[in-house]
């Protein structure tokens, strides 16, 4: 017997041309780059605004990332869960994308730890509750073949957003050195064009969304046509016992394995500002170098995800993770070790965020997929939580570049187990064949 990453056993190969990604896809691409615009232009300088401007600790700082990591696993499951019941995914959505934009006014106002407590609460369960319906109209509006691809071209639009988001800031604190502030107002704004473009542009059922992707022909295949077709029927009734399949039972334990040893983007960022010794309004660019290597690997790594397997890409991902935190831990400075653990954690990113989606997606069937999908998210958003929050404390007792070594150690340990998790056996072939 074999084993092999590959995520289910080969199926007769139809040949293809001219696939397209649907407009829903797209769509709900720009509503996440509006929004990415709007979140990473805040997030890109959390840390700084943080530790420096209002003078919090280390600790708090871990705490407060890793609620921005975690606490949105508090609602995904349930938004999943009422997203499958009335098939109105788009609303579930909305409802989430609007909570955070909400979340936006409080950030000019507060100025305490427990107000940033409560603001970034409201801002991570609105991102909670938007993510597994929207995923789950980007699987419903796509075949099964491309989920990769659609996720990816997904992903690579969120990714420009998150890019502009903190080159943005850059501008503005350029400009104004202390204007915090008015970061804040220009990401108000771009949440509220986001929330409008969904509102307005999107399908509001799963039904509608394959509809409009089989009347504008987004699946050029015949048999991504009679997928369309299957989910613009009638939906099947939503049970529980449909999450029971063992394949997602090894994935939410990989998931949440790995997501233990992942730690705040911030955390390397501060790592890599406290070696180098740039000016402070120089941090947000490094948002942007890692959302530009994302945002070029994004699609590519999504259809080598769809000729590979999935789960493979996923582990290979968290080989990049641990290769930023080597970067990050040695005691050398520059431009080019920067560079590198950037592109690194991009690469991370690419080959993990929307790749999890589809594993979820395809381990799920179609009346509980958002379900699925948020059970997936939920298990890495709870155990990023607890990775920021612990490596947090680290820094304190540790020091800075003792506690990524650890980090670094533990997760080289642990890839080879989520590995056999998500391999599934291979039947060896017959003489005949």
């Amino acid at each position: 017997m074999y084993i092999s990453l590959r995520d289910t056993s080969p199926a007769p190969k139809t040949r293809r041309t001219g696939a397209r990604v649907s407009s829903v896809v797209i769509t709900l691409g720009i509503v996440s780059m509006l929004t990415d615009v709007s979140s990473e232009s805040v997030s890109a300088i959390l840390p700084l605004y943080i530790t420096g401007v209002i003078g919090l600790s280390m600790v708090a700082y871990g705490f407060l990332d890793g609620l921005y990591q975690g606490v949105s696993a508090v609602v995904r499951i349930g938004a999943g869960w009422v997203s499958d019941r009335g098939d109105q995914p788009k609303w579930v959505a909305f409802f989430g994308y609007g909570l955070s934009a909400i979340a936006r006014v409080g950030l000019l106002i507060a100025t305490g730890f427990g107000a940033l407590t409560a603001v970034i609460t409201a801002d991570r369960i609105g991102k909670g509750v938007r993510t597994a319906p929207r995923d789950a109209m980007i699987s419903a509006a796509s075949a099964p073949d491309d989920l990769g691809r659609s996720f990816g071209v997904h992903r690579m639009l969120d990714t420009v957003g998150a890019a502009l988001g903190p080159l943005l800031a850059f501008v503005i604190l350029l400009l104004i050195p202390d204007g915090y502030s008015t970061v804040f107002v220009v990401s108000l704004a771009f949440a509220v064009l986001g929330l409008a473009v969904l509102g307005l542009m999107v399908p509001g059922s799963r039904r509608a969304a394959a509809a409009q992707v089989a009347a504008g022909g987004a699946v050029a295949s015949a048999e991504g046509a009679a997928h369309a077709e299957t989910a613009a029927e009638l939906r099947p009734r939503f049970r529980w016992a449909q999450l029971r399949d063992p394949r997602l039972r090894r994935l939410l334990i990989a998931a949440g394995l790995l997501g233990l040893l992942t730690v705040g983007d911030g955390f390397i960022y501060l790592l890599l500002q406290s070696r180098g010794a740039f000016a402070a309004e120089f941090f947000p660019l490094l948002y942007v170098g890692t959302n530009v290597a994302f945002l070029a690997l994004a699609v590519p790594l999504g259809r080598l995800a769809d000729r590979i397997g999935r789960a493979r890409l996923f582990v290979i991902g968290h080989l990049a993770l641990l290769g930023a935190y080597v970067v990050a831990a040695i005691p050398v400075s520059g431009v080019a070790i920067t560079v590198l653990c950037l592109l690194l954690l991009g690469a991370f990113y690419a080959a993990t965020d929307g790749i999890l989606a589809a594993l979820a997606s395809q381990f799920t069937p179609a009346a509980a997929r958002a379900t699925g999908i948020a059970s997936a998210q939920t298990v890495v958003a709870v155990s990023r939580l607890v990775a920021s929050t612990g490596f947090g404390l680290l820094w304190v007792v540790w020091g800075r570049e003792s506690a990524i070594t650890g980090i670094a150690i533990a997760l080289a340990l642990v890839i080879p187990a989520a590995a056999l998790l998500l391999a599934t056996p291979r039947r060896p072939r017959s003489v005949a064949e």
